[in-house]
């Protein structure tokens, strides 16, 4: 059996074809369920933390330390969120969801590897350098790290589309540990050091290694993002997680190892460059994936009437967007806002129908429909003259 795609999945069942078009009438436009209440709590603890870990940083590394080591790792953070935009620009995710994996990596996961490295402390002693950065650092990080992604998993599943969704929200999570990571690496030389001592610090972590924890959590995101385009529930999901997590500390556990035990600059040309260049390879491979199904799915609803051939090469290529955005914005009272939702919305529901092919989500039918009747409702608003 061939598939068009290495990353194709093999459909279950067949699926029911998308419903002719009508003809010009309005639709109601309700709002998809994604599930994310449960989050909701979570957030509430998590700001709750946030302050006790503000306390902490002001208290034990000093206002003005804790503040230039703050503005300091902004810089790496700016850029990794960037670089994270442009991978998601495809199918954007949630706003609240990408506040809440940074606000997990920033937060909750530093603040169990603070917790843990406490409970080491008071009851064996300091571990020796080596066995901290290479065994526990790396364990117990990604542990930290991963849950967050296992829990956007869980309970906002009509986000978690697939892979390249997977890798955004790992990396985001890892983006936020950094940052916090960052200031408490920053703070420490700057007292240590001084200004000379906090000017390499940043050089190595801000400059030559700030997607270093987006590498490790997004092998994580990337594992669920499997189990999330083959339909998986949170209970089957559990083992790719794990599949995930062990290769996440594998590659801090290479990383850390490289500075503690060997030539870290050797490594990093020889190792650790070209890791990077094939996870940047990775992701190029998977945007590509995810614009042959938009292009695959809407093509299926441009045969039943719903949209134009044309229309689909503008809404499933980087070009086409840019183009017909261009268009838009020469309408009168300049339509390109319009044109956006209704991209935003038509790669939806290619999303939604690729589960619904799949045939291994029971609920995809349903925001088929909502995106559909979204989707139908922007391209009016952009039509109407």
């Amino acid at each position: 059996m061939s598939f068009p795609s290495p990353f194709a999945q093999p459909p279950h069942v067949a699926p029911a074809a998308p419903p002719p078009a009508p003809g010009p009438r309005r639709l109601p436009v309700p709002a998809p369920s994604r599930g994310r209440f449960v989050l909701w709590p979570v957030a509430a603890m998590l700001g709750v933390a946030a302050l006790g870990l503000v306390a902490y940083l002001l208290t034990f590394l000093g206002a003005e330390a804790a503040v230039i080591a703050a503005v300091l790792a902004l810089v790496p953070l700016a850029v990794v969120l960037f670089a994270i935009r442009v991978i998601d620009r495809w199918e954007p995710e949630p706003r609240g969801l990408v506040v809440f994996a940074i606000a997990w990596g920033a937060v909750a996961a530093v603040c169990f590897a603070l917790l843990f490295d406490l409970v080491v402390v008071l009851t064996v002693g300091s571990l020796p350098d080596g066995l901290s950065s290479v065994v526990q650092a790396p364990i117990v990080e990604e542990i930290g790290k991963g849950a967050g992604v296992f829990l956007i998993f869980a309970t906002a599943r009509r986000a978690f589309d697939g892979p390249v969704d997977g890798v955004v929200y790992g990396a985001l999570v890892g983006a936020g540990f950094a940052f916090t990571e960052n200031i408490l690496y920053f703070a420490d030389s700057l007292l240590v050091g001084g200004a000379a001592d906090a000017a390499t610090t940043f050089f190595l972590r801000g400059i030559l290694s700030p997607f270093a924890h987006v590498m490790f959590t997004a092998v994580i995101g990337y594992a669920l993002g499997l189990a999330a385009r083959a339909g998986a529930s949170p209970a089957a999901a559990l083992g790719p997680w794990f599949g995930g997590l062990v290769a996440g500390i594998a590659l801090h556990a290479l990383w850390n190892g490289s500075a503690a035990f060997a030539d870290f600059f050797a490594l990093y040309v020889t190792l650790q460059v070209p890791l990077f260049i094939l996870f940047i390879v990775g992701i190029v491979l998977l945007r590509r994936e995810e614009a042959r199904l938009t292009r695959a799915r809407l093509g299926e609803y441009a045969a039943a009437g719903w949209f134009s051939t044309a229309e689909v090469e503008l809404l499933a290529t980087r070009a086409g967007r840019s183009q017909a955005i261009a268009w838009a914005r020469g309408l009168p009272g300049d339509r390109s806002g319009v044109m956006r939702r209704f991209i935003v919305e038509a790669t939806a529901l290619a999303a939604a129908r690729q589960r619904v092919v799949t045939g291994r989500d029971p609920r995809a039918a349903g925001d088929e429909r909502v995106y559909l009747e979204r989707a139908t409702a922007a391209r009016r608003e952009l039509l109407t003259a």
